[in-house]
């Protein structure tokens, strides 16, 4: 049962993100076709200061989904109900919170933005992001109980409706209106619609969360989240420094208009990312299930499965960035939105690191690692800063993702060895070293042998060089992994996977 609702987990989630990937590209096209590169980049930023909000969250959910696995598994409906009580009371307080720091930062929106020439009221547009981040917190509780019974497909399900019509109506206004206000309203109508249809499917698939009897949760449950709570506070910040301000620092430096620029290769970063990252993002629930076991060996075994196949998708999904981005920009949005070589390189770079840190964020959040490296965060962000501060003024716009690489290296060096290895598999930080060189030698092999090959195929057509590229960067990666791998316990582990699937789907139709 846990392979299965994880195979449907990720595969719903592939789907899912594949679609809302294409729609993605379609409205920003459209975006900056009637709005234009300075709205882009004002959305851009806007969307980074409103995710400096998110901290005030302080990490409730993930605290809260943590302690959800163990009364789920036992089937506790009485605690599941007190530990949903609690989650609904802690989020209306989070989101009159967000209201609250929100309208103080009002003052200083101009400042952050620096000279824009739109039409729209800067302050208007602000209170809307606002709306819709506070929106974002009301009536989310229920999902919780989903994720931590290994239905994150559910969620991810009704989430590419909501961005497909979304997106749709914010499409039509556009068109019709030109109006980057409406685009905004349209999103927060549907975000409340989203977070409504979600908690109708939950009370429908959990009929007891309906009742208003649920008690408190007890004082060791409350003082084991607000432990976690404290620890995720630190993770919140450290997340926003490392991965929220790097518009805001381009926007400072360098102008909102490159905010804009970027923006676009952060939509295909993002895209790639989200696409694979929901694989493991809906592995969280399986994992946290199978740390209650308390099996070291199996838990290991697990790990080092999850890390092949990691290290499968992002050495792939790293090749075609850095070989079809380019080509892709020119046909989709013009040669004008290209950026140079030397910042496309470097956000490669960045992107392969944040997608293998993935399976060991995985298996923190899974085992509530939250407190115990609560310091981590800090020194990422302060690494962070202060490296990109100084780069920027010398690389220009590749020195702030040279930064977040430098913060990077933080958890590489001491926290993943620490808190999972050492902790979760009670395995020796020379072994930690060991694994990581084997899994990222191949793939900077892998990289660099595509790119002999790909710059050796000119060609004078955009659309043919772009299907060119993208069919070596599908093939080439993938074969030189495999043969690496053929022979280790892991690509045999996902090999008979594969084969079991085929003949039980063969035996299915069969009958």
């Amino acid at each position: 049962m846990r392979t299965e609702n994880s195979i449907k987990n990720g595969i719903v989630a592939m789907i899912m993100y594949t679609i809302t990937i294409l729609i993605g590209f379609v409205a920003q096209k459209i975006f900056i076709n009637i709005l234009g590169n300075e709205y882009l980049g004002i959305n851009s930023l806007f969307t980074n200061v409103i995710s400096m909000l998110s901290i005030a969250e302080l990490g409730f959910g993930a605290a809260i989904i943590y302690n959800l696995y163990k009364p789920v598994a036992e089937d506790n409906i009485e605690e599941i109900k007190a530990l949903i009580k609690f989650y609904k009371i802690s989020y209306r307080i989070i989101a009159l919170v967000v209201a609250i720091i929100g309208i103080c930062i009002i003052p200083f929106i101009k400042n952050i933005v620096g000279d824009v020439s739109i039409q729209d009221n800067l302050y208007l547009i602000y209170l809307l992001f606002l709306a819709d981040t506070v929106a974002s917190y009301l009536l989310t509780y229920k999902r919780s109980i989903l994720y931590a019974n290994q239905k994150t497909y559910i969620i991810n399900i009704v989430h590419i409706v909501y961005l497909a019509l979304m997106n749709l109506f914010q499409i039509i206004v556009l068109y019709l209106e030109k109006s980057f206000i409406l685009y905004l309203i349209i999103k927060i109508i549907f975000r409340i619609l989203e977070n409504v249809i979600i908690t109708i499917i939950a009370n429908k698939q959990y009929p007891y969360l309906k009742k208003k009897n649920a008690r408190n949760i007890s004082q060791k449950t409350k003082k084991n989240i607000i432990t976690k709570v404290k620890g995720l506070l630190f993770h919140k910040i450290g997340t926003f420094v490392v991965l929220g301000t790097d518009n805001i620092i381009i926007s400072r430096f360098l102008g909102v208009i490159t905010v804009g620029l970027y923006s676009n290769y952060n939509l295909i970063l993002m895209a790639a990312s989200n696409l694979f990252g929901q694989v493991f993002s809906s592995l969280t629930a399986t994992v946290g299930n199978l740390l209650i076991e308390d099996n070291k060996e199996k838990t290991y075994k697990i790990y080092r499965k999850m890390m092949f196949i990691d290290s499968m998708l992002f050495t792939c999904a790293a090749a075609c960035i850095l070989f079809l981005t380019e080509p892709f920009i020119k046909l989709w949005i013009g040669r004008e939105y290209i950026l140079s070589n030397s910042v496309l390189i470097i956000l490669v770079i960045n992107f392969y690191l944040q997608g293998v840190r993935k399976v060991y964020g995985l298996f923190k959040e899974a085992a509530g690692i939250f407190y115990e490296d609560r310091l981590v965060p800090l020194m990422e962000s302060l690494v962070n800063i202060v490296f990109s501060i100084l780069l920027v003024k010398i690389f220009g716009l590749a020195g702030v993702f040279l930064g977040t690489i430098a913060s990077c290296l933080v958890l590489y060096i001491y926290s993943f060895p620490k808190f999972v290895y050492k902790r979760l598999f009670e395995r020796k930080y020379t072994e930690y070293i060991k694994d990581n060189f084997k899994y990222m030698m191949p793939s900077a092999i892998s990289i660099i042998i595509t790119a002999l090959i790909v710059n050796k195929v000119i060609i004078n057509n955009i659309l043919l060089q772009l299907i060119v590229n993208g069919m070596i960067c599908v093939i080439i990666p993938n074969v030189i992994m495999l043969l690496i791998f053929y022979r280790t316990d892991d690509f045999k582990y996902y090999k008979n996977l594969l084969i079991n699937l085929v003949l039980k789907k063969g035996k299915i139709s069969n009958k």
